[in-house]
């Protein structure tokens, strides 16, 4: 059974041992969306790190870490939708969904967990923290299941997500959906 805690300053070793020396999918450090497109290439893998260091260590909501036996094993990022301005820059990625939003966008299980449902999981668990700090809309951007290279499964499937009570507000070109769970009614 895994247990799901924060990214947070005291929890950041474990992150670093999940994303490894390379920071998974080419030093991303899971700051795509967290950055422009020009500050994500000024960065490079370093300061890509750097920044969700720090932000982490500034107490700020990045996402929640899956342990399994004590041993980091899956990584779910889910923060307020306004931490993520790559979100708003992207015609694929926009959102008109009022209220207090909050923005799923990468996954990642290491290889010695998958294929046992923790993705899920780590979905599951991040609807609970987004919550847990006033969301009253919870956002994910998918890929349409067989529509893109398993490379590109870190955003989740649309199945993975409907499974978990979210609902397709459209499909946004052949690969792409944006999905959506209302946990408040909107005021």
């Amino acid at each position: 059974m895994p247990e799901f805690v924060p990214l947070e300053a005291g929890t950041w070793p474990l992150f670093e041992r999940l994303f490894g020396p390379g920071g998974v999918q080419g030093g991303c450090w899971c700051a795509f969306f967290r950055l422009t497109g020009p500050e994500f290439r000024a960065a490079g893998s370093t300061g890509r790190k750097d920044h969700l260091r720090a932000a982490a260590e500034a107490g700020k909501p990045l996402g929640l870490l899956a342990l399994v036996d004590g041993q980091p094993m899956g990584w779910v990022a889910v923060s307020p939708r306004p931490d993520n301005p790559r979100l708003a820059r992207s015609r694929l990625l926009a959102s008109d969904a009022p209220g207090v939003v909050w923005a799923i966008t990468c996954f990642y299980v290491d290889r010695r967990g998958r294929r046992r449902g923790l993705a899920g999981e780590l979905l599951r668990a991040a609807v609970g923290y987004a919550t847990e700090h006033g969301a009253e809309v919870v956002e994910g951007y998918p890929v349409v299941n067989g529509n893109r290279p398993p490379a590109d499964l870190y955003h989740g499937t649309v199945a993975m997500f409907t499974d978990a009570g979210f609902t397709m507000v459209e499909q946004r070109g052949p690969a792409r959906a944006l999905v959506r769970r209302e946990l408040v009614s909107a005021r």
